[in-house]
Formats: C-alpha cells, structure tokens, sequence
C-alpha cells in the first residue's frame, strides 16, 4: 500500500501512517498489538510516540484498512484487511493465532440463518484451545504458521 492508496482511505500519507503500515505489511505476524508495531518502530530509529500508533491503528481500523480482533481478554490485535474472509484458531497456551477458512462452515451459517429468516451482513468465527505442540510437549506447534 502506497501514499495514493492512503489518501483514497480518506488519510493523509504522513511519515508515522507510512511508516506503520510498512511494518504491518512486511511482518511475518500477521496479527499484531500496537505495543508489537511500535516496539518494530523504536527498533528502526523511528521517533513515534505510543499514543500515536494508537491513534493510527484506530485511523486505519475506521478507513477499513484493518481489522481489529480481541483474542485474548483485553489485549486487541490487528492485521491487515487484504485476504477476504476467514476464521481464527486462538492457542490459549502460546498465543499463537491460526487463520483457516472451510467453505462448509461457511455455508452451514448461512443455512442456519436462513432457517431463522436472518440474514448475515458479517461474522467472525474464533475457536480457542490447545496446539498440539502445547498439549505434548508445552512448546508450541504452530510457530511460522500464524500469528
């Protein structure tokens, strides 16, 4: 995402909002806390303060650049709105995030739905437990496959 791309969000391209988006578009995690880009940023010399990565992070969510996701109690993660719909495996032992789509899933909501004469305008499906590295041998089995 380029300067053009941010002002057709309805922002202007300054320093601090290119700089930030770069790390969440060049991060192996796809799911990160703002302390997490702001850390990534004190690490490359950038002078951005706490409150500010706060701020764009709320910029970008409300421009629909991200989305924002509460795995774990408080702590709010995002990650870039740019790989259509899927679902969330949350390891509650590692933290790790896992991202999955299953097209009959999919469609078993919208059949459940139309049976109660709902109609779903969005969802968000997180299932929480137990990597399989975690529950073995307490090292997590999903490093490199999400986040």
């Amino acid at each position: 995402m380029n300067s053009e791309e941010l002002k057709r969000a309805g922002l202007k391209a300054t320093l601090p909002r290119l700089r930030i988006l770069q790390i969440l578009e060049a991060s192996d995690t796809r799911h990160l806390t703002a302390e997490e880009v702001y850390r990534q940023l004190l690490d490359a010399g950038e002078e951005v303060g706490l409150a500010t990565v706060y701020r764009v992070m709320t910029q970008f969510e409300m421009a629909g650049l991200v989305r924002r996701h509460h795995f774990e109690g408080d702590r709010a993660v995002f990650e870039l709105n740019e790989s259509g719909h899927h679902d969330h495996m949350v390891c509650t032992a590692c933290g790790k995030v896992l991202e999955f789509f299953d097209q009959t899933l999919e469609n078993r909501q919208l059949q459940i739905a139309a049976e109660r004469g709902f109609h779903i305008t969005d969802h968000s499906l997180s299932l929480y437990g137990t990597c399989k590295g975690m529950q073995e041998k307490g090292v997590c089995s999903l490093e490199g496959q999400g986040s």
